[in-house]
């Protein structure tokens, strides 16, 4: 597969998701709190919420592991961005640093 397909990916795993929390912070005000809150309003939405932060644990000891063995420290930047902007960001981008040569 080539590379750059990683960096699409991760672009839109960065935009998409951020389409739709920012129209919703503008709503409901910058409130971080008020945002996790919203994440848990019913059952449906606490289940996305586990199910993408056990993918983001997974994904953090995987880097980690990985990161160690390769001494390539570079790959780390991965995770304040699959923290930040969100694992749909965060997963492409590491494969996309995995890839490098």
């Amino acid at each position: 597969m080539p590379r750059w397909i990683w960096l699409v990916l991760a672009a839109w795993g960065a935009v998409h998701p951020w389409s739709y929390f920012l129209p919703y912070l503008r709503e409901n005000g910058w409130s971080l709190s008020g945002l996790s809150d919203a994440w848990y309003v019913n059952a449906s939405s606490t289940g996305l919420t586990w199910d993408l932060t056990i993918v983001a644990v997974v994904l953090t000891v995987w880097i980690l592991v990985e990161t160690f063995q390769t001494r390539d420290w570079r790959r780390l930047i991965a995770l304040p961005v699959a923290f930040g902007v969100g694992v749909s960001c965060g997963l492409p981008l590491y494969l996309w640093l995995r890839g490098r040569r």
